[in-house]
């Protein structure tokens, strides 16, 4: 089977410059800094998000960089119109890295009943997926990627991000956090 393409240009079809730009993959970039204090509620990034089409698949890549309190951590999910199907991962740190001791030690084990070290689950394409903070100030980063399989409900599709403990010290994603989507079917 050949590797999937979108478009498929045909012999003698006339280039044109929206068919090259159908052939680059989009990329939404954070051009600014957004903070979230005191929330658990998701939504939508205002920088992260694309316009999806009906029937079409989509390979994606990123790179989160944010920063949070050991007590708020972040929550990321995704929007998807109705019936989308696929998957996505990251891998950042667990909400909970060391263990619950007097002498604070990191987990070796994938996961423990202290948590994870490292997050690294398929999930589907808006199951939510918490990731720890080290503290404002202390920069972290999550690289994403997935697939997304749009149904027959073109729309919007966008990271969706909140606290996962409402927190008053603020969660912040950081600018030239970014997404890439390729169209390939």
């Amino acid at each position: 089977m050949a590797a999937e393409a979108y478009p498929t240009p045909l012999a003698g079809q006339r280039i044109t410059a929206s068919l090259l730009r159908a052939m680059l993959p989009q990329v939404a970039r954070k051009t600014s800094d957004t903070s979230r204090a005191a929330t658990t509620a998701t939504t939508i990034d205002p920088h992260l998000q694309f316009t999806v089409v009906a029937g079409a698949v989509y390979v994606w890549w990123g790179w989160i960089k944010y920063d949070a309190a050991t007590g708020g951590d972040l929550v990321l999910t995704f929007e998807a119109p109705s019936g989308s199907l696929g998957e996505w991962g990251g891998h950042g740190p667990g909400s909970v890295v060391i263990s619950s001791s007097a002498t604070p030690t990191l987990q070796t084990d994938s996961v423990t009943t202290q948590g994870y070290m490292l997050r690294i689950e398929s999930n589907d394409v808006t199951q939510l997926r918490t990731y720890g903070g080290l503290g404002a100030g202390t920069a972290l980063t999550i690289p994403i990627n997935g697939m997304l399989r749009v149904g027959s409900t073109g729309g919007t599709w966008a990271l969706d991000w909140a606290q996962s403990v409402s927190n008053a010290t603020p969660t912040t994603l950081y600018t030239d956090s970014y997404i890439c989507l390729q169209r390939i079917a």
